[in-house]
């Protein structure tokens, strides 16, 4: 599990971070990619990257201001004539279906592969036999989204070599008791399952926010999380300007992160008027308060190891 950032800026693309746009990539765990946001030219940054379009599975749009879905039609027109022929949903607010629809239509756009619009409230969106996707509304001048992705526990590693000395050899029986069933031998044992199988691995949980004020639901889904992506449009000292737009300081992404007790926090959104030396001072600001902050860049990534 990898956080990949193909676009970190704020309202308009710059010379140094693209608008916003969050690979989440899944490949070990299921071969796939989420995307979190399209901003304008998202499919140009892929371009620099190994991510296949083809293997985009899900795209979760947090709200519908233009930096965060100007780029979602062209991708998924482009997917077509990229090896793309795997279903694609895209999850998002209302409204979401009928500019997609609209942008593909007018434009004469025939997709190669089934494409689901799904437009969401709160509570749970997905769910499989790995993962849970729950989402919360924010406070943004518009309906804005927060998106907990939560991994679900593995089962425990299968304790071979306690096995090999209850004198079990491999074969149907270590499936039953990897997966937890307690199992009878021909000589009337009985091995329970929970004496040969290793502690559960605890899935991972990563928090990705879209634009919004300093809010309890943005703490409530973040809560205990690997990874909270917070947005921090705004330097520390500028919380009457980032209230008036409805964005947050350096200073309130890194508040939210320590009470909700993550384990790391990554700030992005930044707007253009901080340079390459002002993003430094961003980070430290949110340092003084969540010390263990980075800040995103455009081409960076994150590994969440288990």
């Amino acid at each position: 599990m990898e956080l990949f950032f193909l676009g970190t800026g704020a309202g308009v693309p710059g010379k140094l971070r693209n608008v916003t746009s969050i690979a989440l990539k899944l490949l070990e765990e299921r071969g796939s990619i989420w995307l979190f946001d399209c901003g304008e030219a998202t499919q140009h940054q892929i371009l620099h990257t190994s991510i296949k379009p083809s293997r985009i599975e899900h795209i979760f749009i947090t709200h519908l201001h233009g930096d965060h879905i100007y780029g979602l039609p062209g991708l998924l027109a482009s997917r077509s004539f990229q090896g793309g022929e795997s279903k694609v949903t895209v999850f998002g607010p209302s409204g979401l279906k009928s500019y997609v629809e609209t942008s593909l239509k007018v434009s004469g756009t025939y997709l190669k592969y089934p494409l689901e619009i799904v437009e969401i409230n709160e509570g749970v969106l997905f769910e499989d036999d790995q993962f849970i996707v729950e989402a919360r509304k924010l406070d943004h001048g518009i309906l804005s989204y927060g998106f907990r992705i939560v991994e679900k526990d593995r089962p425990g590693t299968l304790l071979v070599d306690k096995l090999n000395e209850a004198g079990v050899k491999p074969g149907p029986i270590y499936k039953k008791i990897k997966e937890g069933e307690s199992v009878t031998l021909e000589d009337g044992t009985v091995l329970d399952a929970a004496r040969f199988v290793g502690p559960k691995q605890q899935g991972r949980v990563v928090t990705i926010l879209g634009d919004t004020r300093m809010c309890e639901e943005a703490r409530i889904l973040a809560s205990e999380a690997d990874v909270l992506v917070h947005e921090a449009t705004f330097a520390n000292g500028e919380e009457a300007l980032a209230h008036d737009y409805y964005h947050s300081t350096t200073s309130q992404a890194a508040e939210i992160a320590k009470r909700a007790n993550v384990k790391k926090l990554c700030i992005t959104h930044i707007s253009s008027r901080y340079d390459r030396n002002a993003a430094q001072d961003l980070v430290q600001e949110a340092r003084h308060i969540f010390p263990n902050t980075e800040i995103a860049d455009d081409f960076k990534s994150i590994a969440i190891p288990r």
